[in-house]
C-alpha cells in the first residue's frame, strides 16, 4: 500500500499525502476511532469527508480520484453535493427490505451495540442486509442527519427507520419486531427470486463498473456487444448466494448467465453461442 500511495501521490500532485504510524499518535488514533491498520482518512477544508479501512487497492485508487476530481468544484455546488448524497442514501436504505447500518459486518461487528443488534436479528430469523458506516464517511455523518437519528447502529424496513438498538429491544419484549421485520426467506427461494430480477440476469465476481475475475470481465464485454440490457449480482458480497446457486443450478463455476430464469452457462458456452450467431436470440428470449 505504501507503493499505491506513492504512485497516487505522483498522480495528484494537488493532494497532500500523510503516512502516520498509528501506535506513534494514539491521541490522533483514538480520536478518528483507528482499529485496524491500514487506515486511510481523506480531509477536506479541515474535515475528515472519508476513510477506508485496510488494504484495498482499488477502492483507495478510487476514493482519491472521486475526491480529486471533487476538490476543484466551487462552492456553489454545495446544494447538488447534498442532493447527490440524499439520493444515495435513499437508495442504500432502500437496498433490502431490512437494512442495517452498523458498525463492521454481521460476522465481524466493530462495536458492542451492533453486535447485539445483529445477534437479536438472528435470533429471530430476520433477513437483513447490512453497510457497514467505517467504510464511507460521507455515508456515515450524512445518514445521522437524514434521519435525524445521532447514533448506530440504525435499521430500516422498507426504507422506514425503525430505530437503534434499545428500540429494536422494545420491539422484541413487546413481541413486535417478528411482525415489523421480515423473516429469512428459504435459500430456494430467494435464488429463485434472484435468477427471475431481470429478463437477462448475470451472476459474477465484482458488478459491471469493475469486474473482478477475468472471466466476469469477459463475458460482460461479449454481452455489452449485444446491446442488450442486464442486470448484475456480485457473488463476493454474498457467500449463501455464491455456495447455493452452484448446487441449485448444478454448476460449480462463475460466472453463470441466466435468461428468463434458466441457465444458460459460463463464458466458454456464451462465447460457443456469441460465434454461432445464437447469442442474441437467446438473449431477446427468441429461443
Amino acid at each position: 500500500m505504501n507503493e499505491v500511495m506513492a504512485a497516487l501521490a505522483k498522480e495528484h500532485t494537488q493532494v497532500t499525502f500523510v503516512k502516520l504510524e498509528a501506535e506513534a499518535v494514539p491521541e490522533v488514533s483514538e480520536k478518528y476511532e483507528i482499529s485496524s491498520v491500514p487506515t486511510f482518512l481523506f480531509f477536506k477544508n479541515s474535515q475528515k469527508v472519508d476513510r477506508l479501512d485496510g488494504a484495498h487497492a482499488p477502492e483507495l485508487t478510487k476514493k482519491v480520484q472521486r475526491h480529486a476530481s471533487s476538490s476543484s468544484v466551487s462552492a456553489g455546488s454545495n446544494d447538488s453535493v447534498k442532493e447527490d448524497l440524499n439520493v444515495r442514501l435513499k437508495r442504500l436504505i432502500n437496498a433490502a427490505p431490512c437494512m442495517l447500518f452498523m458498525k463492521g459486518s454481521p460476522k465481524e461487528p466493530r462495536c458492542g451495540f451492533s453486535k447485539q443488534m445483529v445477534e437479536i436479528l438472528n435470533k429471530h430469523g430476520i433477513s437483513f442486509s447490512s453497510f457497514d458506516i467505517f467504510s464511507d464517511e460521507e455515508v456515515r455523518q450524512g445518514l445521522k442527519t437524514y434521519s435525524n437519528w445521532p447514533t448506530y447502529p440504525q435499521l430500516y424496513v422498507a426504507g422506514e427507520l425503525i430505530g437503534g438498538l434499545d428500540i429494536v429491544k422494545e420491539l422484541e419484549a413487546s413481541g413486535e419486531l417478528d411482525t415489523v421485520c421480515p423473516k429469512a426467506q428459504k435459500l430456494e427461494d430467494r435464488l429463485k427470486i434472484l435468477i427471475n430480477k431481470a429478463p437477462v440476469m448475470l451472476f459474477m465476481k465484482g458488478s459491471k463498473q469493475m469486474a473482478k475475475c477475468g472471466f466476469s470481465k469477459q463475458i460482460i464485454e461479449i454481452i455489452n456487444s449485444t446491446g442488450v440490457d442486464y442486470e448484475t449480482f456480485d457473488i463476493l458480497e454474498d457467500e449463501e448466494v455464491r455456495q447455493g446457486l452452484k448446487t441449485y443450478s448444478n454448476w460449480p463455476t462463475y460466472p453463470q448467465l441466466y435468461v428468463k430464469g434458466e441457465l444458460v452457462g459460463g463464458v466458454d458456452i456464451v462465447k460457443e453461442l456469441k460465434e454461432s450467431g445464437e447469442l442474441l436470440p437467446i438473449l431477446k428470449g427468441e429461443n
